[in-house]
């Protein structure tokens, strides 16, 4: 067990400049919340501070009354209260964290009826974050049978234009291909120039949706798919809210306890297939494939990186599925958080959890990679992110928008897109 102990104390401050982390636009009333220090980072056994300032109509609000949380991401807080800012900004002091990870700081603020929040996140010497989950003996051995098992399987492409989706530049088509079980949908853009193409597999957040497709009337082949084994372009049906609140309702639980049976185990293979189908494409080079995702996608990106060395190049936006086993070391897990709560906490599953966790295929992953989220992410939490991260060999860069939380910047996202096409040769 991993222990973790904080201290914290309080002094009040007057500080008309503060580096201020997020700004939940459109609210009336604006808490910003975040490490005083500029780069957010800390050392191991250093004291942390957080500034917080609660703002009306872009003013101080003096006199508010704010309650805070102070403690390891994701776990319970070990310091919490109100307090009352007297010229509107405050200086919670003293945190300290006895390892690598990360300290949040949560502030709620009510007036009028409303509650309004926001929280920021100091870094601890992230570097230095290891993974908790193990990586089983035949961990490769597994993922190869299950890798020639679905070769077995002819592809059968189905390619069908959608005259309404098309430009000027860019032909877009409904695709589906054969997975290890079922099918696998997608939405493919190709150039209509005549050549030969670069290509980017795109990958896709939690949930059920259509797609639409991405990278129109540029010099690269996109193909977006789907993991559910449904067609993607039913755009106005009700079918996908059917699906996700019904039978695909908590679909990264289903059949957890066998490593054979679980639900990812055909996704991650149906986005090693689509590699396949990219190669098959006569508009396709040959050569110069990447992949791109963000949360799922995100993990989606590594794992088929790792999986597939036909990936020249990554770009993973705050990947989820990583360093699973965390919460039952006394830190964060990534998402689905599934060992946070003691009814999934059985050997079984934590045993399947290891040939599924995004740490065991970054130690694999060959390609290039570009890596992009923030501290503040209540969704995939940083912990579980560096966990995966600081396995990875091969070449990478790091993108980090410390304030950002499981979202992103339109300037983040256009740097990913931009390092991606660069790397390909797209200009």
């Amino acid at each position: 067990m991993i222990g973790t102990k904080l201290k914290l104390g309080l002094c009040i401050f007057l500080f008309p400049f503060l580096t201020l982390a997020q700004s939940q636009r459109g609210d009336l009333v604006r808490i910003m919340v975040s490490p005083t220090r500029g780069d957010m980072k800390y050392d191991v056994g250093e004291e942390i501070s957080f500034d917080v300032a609660v703002y009306k109509y872009g003013q101080l609000l003096p006199g508010a009354e704010v309650s805070y949380s102070i403690g390891p991401e994701k776990l319970e807080p070990v310091e919490e209260g109100t307090i009352t800012l007297d010229e509107g900004t405050i200086s919670l002091k003293g945190a300290v964290l006895e390892q690598p990870g990360f300290v949040r700081c949560h502030v709620t603020y009510q007036e009028g009826g409303n509650t309004y929040h926001n929280s920021g996140t100091a870094a601890v010497d992230p570097e230095n974050i290891q993974p908790t989950t193990t990586d089983p003996d035949d961990f490769d051995e597994f993922w190869q049978g299950q890798m020639d098992a679905l070769r077995e399987v002819d592809l059968d492409p189905v390619i069908t234009l959608m005259p309404d989706k098309c430009t000027a530049e860019t032909n877009a088509y409904h695709v589906s291909y054969r997975n290890l079980s079922g099918h696998i949908y997608g939405i493919l853009t190709v150039p209509k120039k005549p050549g030969k193409y670069p290509a980017i597999l795109q990958v896709p957040g939690a949930g059920v949706r259509p797609y639409h497709g991405s990278f129109y009337d540029q010099d690269v082949i996109c193909l977006q798919v789907g993991i559910h084994g449904v067609p993607v372009n039913f755009y106005d049906s009700d079918l996908y809210d059917n699906l996700r609140n019904g039978p695909l309702d908590g679909y990264w639980k289903a059949n957890l306890d066998n490593r054979d049976e679980y639900y990812y185990k055909r996704v991650y293979l149906g986005c090693t297939r689509a590699v396949d189908f990219i190669y098959g494409l006569p508009e396709f080079d040959g050569e110069n494939l990447g992949v791109m995702g963000g949360s799922q996608g995100g993990a989606l990106s590594i794992i088929t990186a790792g999986m597939d060395d036909r990936i020249d190049y990554l770009v993973s936006y705050y990947p989820a599925l990583c360093d699973l086993t965390g919460y039952l070391h006394d830190r964060a897990g990534g998402w689905p958080h599934l060992f946070r709560d003691e009814f999934t906490n059985t050997d079984a599953k934590v045993e399947t959890s290891h040939y599924y966790d995004v740490v065991n295929f970054a130690r694999r992953v060959n390609a290039e990679g570009f890596y992009s989220f923030g501290y503040n992410d209540n969704v995939c939490p940083p912990t579980s992110i560096y966990a995966a991260y600081n396995t990875i060999k091969a070449a990478k860069e790091i993108s980090l928008f410390p304030d950002s939380a499981h979202w992103t910047y339109p300037e983040q996202r256009e740097e990913g897109n931009d390092w991606i096409l660069e790397k390909l040769g797209v200009h």
